[in-house]
């Protein structure tokens, strides 16, 4: 999964760009046309196309060269160049390439960023991409393509997901007495097992405030209480309501109950688990191809349902198409070829801790011969929870992170921590519409 710390600087370059962009963009695109001439075999002429990726690190690097340039064999007329940056500087420099006509023809970013980037007008809309490639809801998850919409319009085109599962280390489930067999499936087991793992000494789950743990695994309660971050038209955030609080004071609990220690580092919580501190940690499929797991006898299952709905995080990538000044239609229309083969001959991204978002790929018998471990997060796909859709949203997200880490070091309770990251959140998405409309 990628670097919290560069996903948050990331965050943060596409918000800086956006005061300054959104204003002179208008909300339109710049191109000579507003949507991609889309087909599923690319009949135009040869053409070189540039590609933007944040896919650094891991197996990315290695598997992204060997797709491309077997696309490149196969498609004699299209040749794509690959560029690799850290996902903070596509955030920082494309908005201003793109401004330049000197962006890349296709791109990939966070459902979370989708909308920032369609609200200031440097995205080319995907309607016609989706239908002429023969793309409809029921190709992808539930939900995933409406991550990809802003204002009505489709602006993504879904590549990848990536929900949160319980990794369970067995051998610490031995020393406790435990099944390791029989994992925990609701509220009543999970505590059985955290209380039999207390009286043996073991601290069951370590609990913390960061960003790819503590506010995921807070927003996977908040919703299985029955809550929801914001209201409809993301005007207000709504994550303080009864079933924050409950889903945050769970979270507290556990350090108050002795279940988890105070103070938990960042990574320390997965470290714990390979280190057989600790039996359960609520963390990314991504963690499936962590090479420290590896030499632990460990298993992930789907994570407990501790409220009245079934209901997980998980984030996802999508496939876009920038607006550059005076951009190619052909070469945009080469690019959704790409897409299509790419998504078509997606199996092999399972190998880079994400799983692929066609649904006939991620089906396949194969995926699973292939990658065993990937079963419980294919699972939870049904009821998977994605990012909010609203131009700017990162910033309101970093308010809810900032409560949940108080709450969790103790400084507020979780009403408060709640309350006043609510106030501040609320702020911030009426900056955003002001901002960028939608």
């Amino acid at each position: 999964m990628k670097n919290p710390t560069l996903r948050a600087a990331a965050a943060v370059a596409i918000l800086g760009l956006g005061v300054s962009l959104a204003a002179c963009s208008g909300g339109s695109s710049n191109s000579a046309a507003d949507s991609v001439r889309a087909e599923a075999e690319y009949s135009g002429p040869a053409v070189e196309i540039t590609f933007w990726n944040g896919w650094t690190g891991g197996a990315a690097p290695v598997l992204v060269p060997q797709l491309v340039a077997e696309f490149n064999e196969t498609h004699p007329d299209i040749k794509v160049k690959s560029n690799a940056m850290e996902w903070a500087d596509i955030n920082q420099k494309m908005p201003l390439a793109i401004k330049a006509g000197k962006g890349p023809d296709v791109a990939v970013a966070h459902g979370d960023d989708v909308a920032t980037y369609a609200a200031q007008g440097l995205l080319l809309k995907t309607d016609d991409v989706v239908e002429a490639l023969g793309y409809g809801e029921d190709d992808f998850p539930e939900g995933l393509m409406d991550a990809g919409q802003f204002d009505g319009s489709q602006y993504g085109v879904p590549w990848s997901v990536t929900p949160l599962g319980l990794y369970i280390n067995k051998d610490v489930l031995v020393r406790a007495g435990l099944d390791p067999e029989t994992a925990p499936t609701d509220q009543k087991s999970y505590l059985a097992a955290l209380d039999a793992l207390k009286a043996a000494g073991i601290q069951g789950e370590w609990a913390d405030g960061y960003v790819f743990t503590g506010t995921f695994e807070f927003e996977s309660l908040l919703w299985q209480f029955g809550g929801e971050l914001f209201n409809e038209d993301v005007t207000e955030a709504t994550f303080n309501s009864e079933a924050g609080v409950k889903a945050l004071t769970w979270m507290t609990d556990l350090i108050e109950k002795g279940y988890s220690p105070a103070n938990v580092a960042q990574d320390g919580n997965i470290n714990a688990l390979v280190g057989g501190e600790t039996a359960f940690n609520w963390n990314g499929v991504w963690q499936t191809t962590n090479e420290a797991l590896q030499s632990v006898d460990w298993t992930a299952i789907p994570v407990p349902q501790i409220g009245t709905e079934k209901a997980v995080w998980s984030s996802s990538t999508h496939w876009m198409f920038p607006a550059n000044k005076n951009q190619d239609p052909d070469k945009s229309a080469a690019a959704a070829t790409f897409v299509k083969w790419m998504n078509d001959n997606s199996a092999e991204w399972a190998s880079t801790g994400e799983l692929p978002a066609q649904n006939t790929v991620r089906e396949d018998p194969a995926l699973l011969a292939d990658y065993p471990a990937l079963a419980p997060f294919l699972e939870q796909l049904e009821y998977a929870r994605y990012e909010t859709v609203s131009p700017g949203i990162t910033n309101a997200m970093a308010e809810i992170t900032k409560g949940v880490n108080e709450a969790m070091l103790g400084k507020k309770s979780p009403k408060e921590a709640l309350d006043d990251a609510a106030t501040k959140a609320t702020q911030l998405l009426k900056q955003n519409k002001a901002q960028y409309g939608g």
